[in-house]
């Protein structure tokens, strides 16, 4: 990573633990780390930590988000309510590496009940190291970006 990159970071409880390795692997490569919770094992609600770091990421506040809960999936789903997310859950460097290229993935999650620190070490890397290959997976992109604005409701002053 040669310039300094921005990330938030998020977990419930069954990813707290991969969530502060992850925080202290950030940090000593030199990324700007918002860490957003949870701070201990007790039970929390993951929607409640997606949501925060979601809504850095779309505001572009920060570069990425990257969400733990116990299979990675439900921060998800969560994360991916909120316009402009793209969020993937990633429990393997292929993955990471497609989420990237193909879909510009703008959020990774990843399963704290799946992979041990090392793992996750090497997802991340991967994900933040891959960019989008633009070309047909942009205009695939566009199509997402389309349909999410399709179903939000209007805004009214």
């Amino acid at each position: 990573m040669s310039e300094k990159i921005k990330i938030a970071l998020g977990a419930d409880h069954a990813g707290f633990a991969l969530k502060e390795g992850v925080r202290d692997y950030l940090a000593s490569k030199g990324c700007d780390v918002e860490d957003f919770g949870t701070n201990s094992p007790e039970s929390v609600d993951y929607p409640d930590y997606a949501e925060k770091v979601a809504r850095r990421v779309a505001a572009e506040e920060v570069d990425f988000g990257v969400l733990f809960c116990g299979t990675g999936l439900g921060v998800a789903i969560a994360a991916n309510k909120v316009p402009g997310i793209r969020a993937a859950t990633c429990n393997d460097t292929l993955s990471a590496r497609l989420a990237r290229e193909h879909n510009n993935a703008n959020v990774l999650t990843m399963g704290g009940r799946l992979l041990d620190s090392a793992t996750a070490r090497k997802v991340l890397d991967t994900w933040l190291a891959t960019s989008s290959a633009g070309g047909r997976h942009a205009r695939r992109v566009e199509k997402i970006a389309a349909i999410e604005k399709k179903y939000q409701p209007e805004k009214t002053p």
